[in-house]
């Protein structure tokens, strides 16, 4: 088995590129490739788990302890021929004075060589006490080796190998040429989703193509061999699916952690997706999930679906068990307006989204569940990413949490309950010390249990 962890001296320096490059190119050698994101994001994973055509999992010091984080990377990648962690930021970024949770932290508890991506526009001596240093900065992290990246032709490449080679133990391991056909399309929050975009697959291949001629992946593999085999995890105890909950899963609506998906089936739940730009009616269930995307891009063809806004609206209006997250939260609201233009949305939700320039919410959050959440308790840790903002609530308006770090939808509150809708800007992450997917399955089951009963009741004689 391989695995190694793909980080950089600092972020914008292509290690998602190579990294969506690397897993194509290795599964293309039939490998089984298991990919891993460090940190909270969707967009990246999206990318990775499609070119290694298996879902990306997510590795977050914020949200996991120590114990479930290497609980995790083992439950995945025990089966995997290559396992691949995509760090976010530099390799020594982090959150506090010490790196606790840094990806050079993350390389220490997994017991990961680290593949370091350099930028190298502009480099040529200077590249060796950049490498030096890295090494030196902690000397526990094992640097397998470093490909080049954005060099600008075979004789800057030439300079820059003799002097990695003449000055450092580090072995390059690949040097990639700038090239506009390695670029992936950005907009106005980062990458575009791999989920929205029919061209993903071909710049998924070419991609490969050029990182596999640029990169000696033999030698990687060689480079990042694991002494020891990752432990097989118990086999899960299964649930039997007695309930269905519709989820959707579009060019809207992607932003899922796989983990959480599981945890449905795993709580007796089977997830109907459903089109939102597309179907006409919810699928016959008795729950609604409604993760994270990007309405904003959809707004036309969103409104344009007044048949399924109206069929949501009713279900929610008429007592549905319901969770929306984020984009989820915007599409229920009355509109959201962007750019100059406003496009209705469900309107199960009494205010209406405005889109901003500048992040209203951006980063780690810290919930205290209040006495109307219908089904946590407690404090939770969780994230936030949204540039929208919503405009004329009322008053009276009940919230499921309070922020104690963050901002949701007000700088005080977030999570909008209205009937059984919950609806907030905070992206939650089940795991032992938030087990949220289970809570609101249990409230889905309990509010199926009272509908039965109810119908029952009515057909007595």
């Amino acid at each position: 088995m391989q695995r190694f962890l793909v980080s950089a001296a600092h972020k914008s320096s292509g290690k998602t590129t190579v990294s969506i490059g690397l897993c194509a190119a290795l599964a293309a050698r039939a490998h089984s490739v298991q990919p891993f994101k460090k940190g909270p994001d969707y967009i990246d994973p999206l990318w990775l788990g499609r070119a290694a055509g298996r879902p990306c999992r997510n590795l977050d010091f914020h949200l996991s302890t120590h114990v479930e984080l290497k609980a995790q990377f083992a439950r995945h990648g025990h089966d995997a021929d290559v396992c691949l962690v995509e760090g976010n930021k530099g390799l020594y970024d982090g959150l506090d004075l010490e790196g606790s949770n840094s990806n050079a932290a993350l390389a220490r508890l997994l017991d990961l060589p680290v593949v370091l991506v350099l930028d190298a526009r502009g480099m040529t001596r200077g590249i060796a006490p950049l490498i030096l240093g890295y090494q030196a900065f902690d000397r526990e992290l094992k640097i397998a080796g470093v490909i080049l990246n954005q060099l600008g032709g075979s004789r800057h490449e030439s300079k820059l190998r003799a002097v990695i080679e003449h000055y450092t133990d580090v072995p390059v391991l690949g040097a990639i040429g700038a090239d506009p056909r390695l670029a992936l399309t950005e907009r106005h929050l980062g990458l575009m989703p791999a989920n929205e975009t029919l061209a993903a697959e071909s710049s998924i291949r070419e991609i490969a193509k050029l990182v596999a001629a640029q990169v000696d992946l033999d030698r990687l593999l060689t480079a990042t061999t694991a002494a020891v085999t990752l432990p097989r995890p118990l086999p899960a105890r299964g649930v039997p699916a007695s309930l269905r909950i519709a989820v959707a899963r579009d060019a809207a609506f992607g932003f899922y952690y796989a983990d959480d998906l599981d945890a449905f089936a795993a709580a007796g739940a089977e997830l109907l997706p459903f089109d939102t730009l597309k179907d006409a009616r919810l699928p016959d269930c008795d729950g609604l999930f409604i993760g994270g995307g990007f309405p904003e891009s959809f707004l036309e063809q969103l409104e344009a679906n007044a048949a399924l806004r109206g069929d949501i609206r009713a279900a929610i209006e008429a007592g549905l068990p319901a969770y929306a997250e984020c984009g989820g939260l915007m599409y229920l609201a009355r509109s959201i307006s962007w750019r100059g233009v406003t496009r209705r949305m469900v309107g199960a939700i009494a205010g209406d989204v405005a889109m901003h320039d500048r992040p209203v919410g951006r980063g780690y959050v810290r919930l205290a569940a209040t006495a109307a959440h219908p089904w946590l308790a407690g404090p939770v840790a969780a994230h936030e990413f949204h540039y929208s903002g919503l405009e004329g609530l009322a008053p009276d308006t009940r919230f499921a949490y309070g922020m104690e770090r963050g901002h949701g939808i007000d700088g005080t509150n977030d999570g909008i309950i209205h009937r059984r809708l919950l609806a907030s800007y905070s992206h939650l992450r089940s795991t032992s010390d938030c087990d949220w997917v289970a809570r609101f399955v249990g409230y889905v089951r309990a509010c199926k249990v009272q509908r039965d009963s109810r119908e029952n009741q009515r057909c007595l004689p």
